[in-house]
């Protein structure tokens, strides 16, 4: 299994720069390169990765794309004059050209390339390219918005050609659409693009209809160009997450890339001139974590925009930080999305949903005109704002009174000294990277009562205590980040589940649970009444009654045989409710005889390691060691296994999911998805 995280960098890239005096393009300067990579050597994240050197891309990589015709007219570049620079320079949009920047623009190509070649010749598990000049706006015979040469849509086909990749998914996180990689690969089934991206009602560079959310491909390509355009400015993580959770994630699933490639932009994140978003680098360890279980792990993030210097270089040592395997930090509060975000989202799933069966019971477009009709860009200009090239400049910044925006550094991220421990009867060997756990402490008298008063029963009694004991000190060891994970294959997973839950909710150390049970048994739902815990069982138990808003029993009519409605549960219930409850501990526990498909419970082990600083305790009963192997892989961070392109789920359960989601989004802000979600005006909304 290909281990390890490659960093792919080079000096040289930083040497051009703007040469004239441009408003639109003062902001991509060489700094952007040297501020990332500096951050992740002063960090100590760069000497963890594995170093690829660069290379310059042949004319074979770029001629992928591009045009024999634009190349060649590139290629003079270096020997014009300043004058016939600015003149070459004029002939297309939100650009410059320096003598340098073509044979930067061909390392930044090669760099993407030489990441692809170590992702899939399984040098290394994933990886991040800093390159310069970013490329997601340049088209086939245009330059364009920063970008030369299309270095992801060059590393996507250069993928399929040389190594035979049947699908490639590309995220664009990056503020600004990605005209060019859409234009690309608009009619292609095998490219699966997605972008979200500042739109404002086509009033928003680059002002184009083509980038809204019924553009959704052409030809055999339909359905695979997913575009969720932010109509308003201040989108936070709750807005992010959202659009992951109710269209990226489903859709991704479902199409099952081999490869996945991030346009990683960091204008998107908060602080930076042109996005004006206020989604902190935080999150772009979460949305890189949700991603690595996809195409086997296979994924490349390749550097694009980001022009505030502190939170682009806050934002890249967040992302590499998540691709070598670091627990994610605690999401900050997340209030849900705001009314625009979702409506943005809901017009996406409607327009996608003769596409994708995960949307297939999606609701019809909202009746909202300022949702559904197009409006002039002069008409929806935003009042106070002056359009400059590629970006809006708020009035202060046009006077040169640029506002200050401050968010907090992002939190620490330690990793605990034990990774993965197992307990396990009888001495058995731990699997490989595991270590195995005893109890180090003596009870206290108080727990030992309680043990005995609850669980101690029958002449098996001190056995089943002294496990027991065993379980609770394994879990404070997590609580005091002495260790990350764990797994214990138990007599009784009710028991154990009883007790763990029990036990962490009584104790200072842990003030929120989330439980989570796949397959038909009792569980300890009377746990979830104070908020102290939730839980969330997935099973075919159809008469289960929800006991409170922290008690979600979810009926599958085939229980958790049934992979794609035990993924679209995972993917749109469970997770948005995990995200916005933010748990301190995650119990994880895997019933007898639950029927769940062996990859679809290891994917749900990986997606689960974002949370609670990766403090996930996995139970499963001594029936069911056939899983202790590959779920021990999975808390150690390997990537599950690909599940296959997803089928449709069943009707009646997706019908199932649909009314339990409607009767506990009020409730839960980051389960809404449609504008009627949205009867009264969320908190968040209030502030934007």
């Amino acid at each position: 299994m290909a281990m390890g995280t490659a960093l792919v960098y080079d000096e040289e890239m930083t040497k051009y720069k703007l040469l004239w005096v441009d408003p639109a393009c003062k902001i991509e300067v060489p700094e952007r390169l040297t501020v990332s990579h500096e951050a992740l050597v002063l960090s100590g994240l760069a000497e963890r990765c594995v170093s690829i050197p660069v290379r310059e891309a042949t004319d074979g990589d770029i001629l992928l794309v591009h045009s024999e015709e634009y190349l060649e007219a590139v290629k003079k570049t270096p020997s014009l004059s300043l004058e016939d620079l600015m003149t070459f320079t004029q002939q297309y949009g939100d650009v410059y050209f320096h003598p340098n920047i073509y044979h930067c623009a061909k390392l930044a190509v090669g760099a993407t390339l030489q990441l692809v070649d170590s992702v899939m010749m399984e040098k290394v598990k994933n990886g991040m390219a800093l390159v310069r000049p970013p490329g997601h706006h340049s088209q086939r015979s245009a330059a364009n918005g920063f970008c030369v040469f299309n270095n992801v849509a060059i590393a996507a086909c250069y993928a399929k050609k040389n190594y035979g990749v049947k699908r490639v998914l590309i995220v664009d996180w990056d503020v600004h659409h990605g005209q060019g990689v859409q234009y690309q690969f608009e009619d292609d089934p095998s490219v699966l693009y997605f972008s979200w991206h500042r739109y404002e009602h086509q009033s928003y560079w680059p002002k184009l209809r083509e980038s809204d959310y019924d553009s959704v491909g052409k030809d055999k390509g339909a359905g695979f160009n997913i575009n969720v355009p932010w109509n308003k400015v201040g989108m936070d993580n709750s807005d992010y997450l959202a659009a992951f959770f109710h269209v990226l994630l489903p859709v991704a699933y479902e199409f099952c890339p081999d490869l996945v490639l991030v346009c990683a932009g960091f204008d998107s994140a908060i602080g930076d001139p042109e996005g004006h978003m206020c989604a902190t680098p935080d999150i772009f360890a979460h949305l890189t974590h949700l991603l690595m279980n996809l195409a086997g792990g296979k994924l490349c993030a390749v550097l694009e925009g980001g022009y505030n210097l502190t939170s682009l270089a806050q934002s890249v040592c967040q992302t590499v930080q998540t691709l070598l395997g670091d627990p994610c930090p605690p999401p900050k509060e997340l209030p849900g999305p705001c009314k625009s975000a979702v409506e943005s989202i809901h017009c996406v799933r409607s327009a996608h949903k003769q596409y994708w069966c995960c949307f297939s019971h999606a609701a019809d477009l909202p009746v909202s005109e300022r949702s559904t009709k197009r409006c002039k860009a002069e008409e929806k200009q935003p009042t106070g704002v002056e359009h400059t090239g590629g970006g809006v400049q708020e009035e202060d910044e046009v006077k040169g009174e640029e506002l200050e925006v401050v968010w907090p550094e992002p939190p620490l991220r330690p990793a605990p000294p034990a990774h993965t421990v197992v307990v396990l009867p009888g001495g058995e060997a731990p699997p490989d990277g595991c270590k195995p756990f005893t109890s180090q402490h003596t009870p206290s008298p108080v727990i030992l009562n309680r043990l005995r008063e609850s669980f101690s029963e029958g002449s098996d009694g001190e056995d089943t205590l002294t496990a027991l004991c065993v379980l609770i000190d394994l879990v404070e060891e997590m609580e005091r980040n002495k260790i990350r994970n764990g797994l214990a294959l138990v007599d009784s997973v009710s028991t154990a589940m009883r007790c763990a839950v029990q036990h962490a909710v009584t104790t200072s150390l842990t003030n929120r649970v989330l439980l989570v049970c796949v397959g038909d048994g009792v569980v300890p739902a009377h746990f979830t009444h104070d908020g102290k815990a939730i839980l969330v069982q997935i099973s075919a138990k159809e008469s289960e009654v929800q006991k409170s808003k922290y008690h979600f029993p979810v009926y599958l009519k085939k229980g958790c045989s049934d992979v794609a409605g035990f993924m679209q549960t995972v993917l749109s219930i469970l997770l948005p409710l995990a995200y916005e409850y933010n748990p301190s501990l995650v119990l994880l526990a895997l019933m007898p005889h639950s029927g769940v498909f062996h990859d679809a419970w290891l994917q749900l082990t990986g997606l689960l390691q974002s949370l609670a600083h990766g403090h996930t305790l996995v139970l499963m009963q001594e029936s069911e060691k056939v899983f202790v192997n590959s779920t021990a892989s999975a808390l150690q961070g390997n990537p599950a296994p690909s599940l296959g392109p997803l089928g449709a789920p069943l009707p009646e359960d997706m019908v199932s999911l649909e009314r339990l989601r409607q009767r506990m989004q009020q409730d839960w802000k980051l389960l809404q998805n449609t504008d009627g979600d949205m009867g009264t005006k969320s908190t968040s909304d209030e502030h934007r």
